[in-house]
């Protein structure tokens, strides 16, 4: 399929709030996005904060309540079946027929596709080879491994090779190595072009497979900039974490005098602090409790990184 022109992806103050007996619930609050052609854009935030709605709306499952989404230069909600012609997605859940073959799963999204009988066999072998699934063309999803299901779901939402990959939470469950696996394949398919977006929660894999990320919590874009970029403006704090065996001594909160500390966080029995020049903080947080007779627990001190983006810009961890 020919790559429309302008951008893959484009929202504008994108909204989506759902009814519920309790009042409305705002989901998705204004978001802004644009996705470049051939580009590999992550989705990065906590569960709940509104990514798998952005995709939702993206890929025509869900109505935006307000707002703008094209995806390759198609509105979504007015023009849904243009989209669908030219996406592919994965959902975190199993979505594969349990009663079809790996090759039959391929064979028939390609037919439903509109692909000749000739046609979709020879790209579903062509799919099974290059996702490593030759050896499991006749097994059933049940027989194969989270890895294997995984592989095999990207590769049905690639039959009718689309413009635009979606990807939500496409390594959650899955072990160390099957994960690495998959970020191999999902780095050459991008190699060959495809324009890819992916939402996920593990930082790690945003930095090590997108071009340009946006953070995003309680429906709303917090940041967006290549990793490196976000590193230089909004994760420039170490974050020093110390946790105590009792409550937090009153004598942390002089580090908010000090130069150099953005802010200080104290919770239960945990305090934390964001610091341009971090060098010393951690001492004296430890003199600080043994001053009020408490002990420390534990401690942490991040270095500038997408997670320290990501708790200067929210102030907290991520939720699983």
């Amino acid at each position: 399929m020919t790559a429309s022109p302008g951008p893959a992806v484009r929202t504008v103050d994108l909204h989506k709030t759902y009814t519920s007996p309790r009042g409305d619930v705002p989901a998705v609050r204004g978001i802004d996005l644009e996705v470049r052609p051939g580009e590999f854009f992550g989705l990065l935030g906590p569960n709940g904060a509104g990514k798998s709605t952005t995709i939702g709306m993206l890929t025509t499952l869900v109505v935006p309540t307000s707002g703008t989404a094209e995806v390759c230069g198609f509105d979504v909600a007015r023009r849904p079946v243009e989209v669908k012609r030219r996406i592919g997605m994965v959902s975190q859940n199993n979505t594969l027929d349990a009663d079809l073959t790996a090759f039959e799963n391929l064979e028939f999204r390609g037919r439903y596709f509109g692909l000749g009988a000739r046609d979709a066999r020879r790209r579903a072998e062509e799919l099974l080879e290059l996702f490593g699934l030759t050896d499991r063309r006749k097994g059933v999803p049940f027989e194969m491994s989270g890895g294997q299901v995984k592989r095999l779901m990207i590769a049905r939402a690639l039959v009718h090779r689309p413009e635009v990959l979606f990807l939500d939470e496409p390594t959650a469950g899955l072990d160390p190595q099957n994960r690495a696996n998959l970020w191999e394949l999902l780095r050459g398919l991008q190699s060959r072009g495809q324009t890819i977006l992916l939402t996920t929660h593990y930082m790690e894999e945003a930095e090590a497979l997108c071009d340009r990320v946006a953070v995003v919590d309680h429906g709303t874009v917090l940041a967006s900039d290549t990793v490196e970029g976000l590193k230089g403006s909004a994760g420039t704090d170490t974050v020093i974490t110390v946790s105590f065996d009792g409550a937090v001594p009153e004598g942390v909160h002089a580090l908010d005098r000090r130069e150099g500390v953005s802010r200080i966080e104290v919770g239960d029995g945990q305090v934390r602090v964001f610091a341009r020049s971090p060098a010393g903080v951690l001492g004296e947080l430890v003199a600080a409790g043994a001053a009020a007779g408490v002990g420390v627990t534990d401690a942490a001190q991040l270095r500038p990184s997408l997670e320290t983006v990501f708790l200067t810009l929210t102030g907290r961890e991520y939720r699983d």
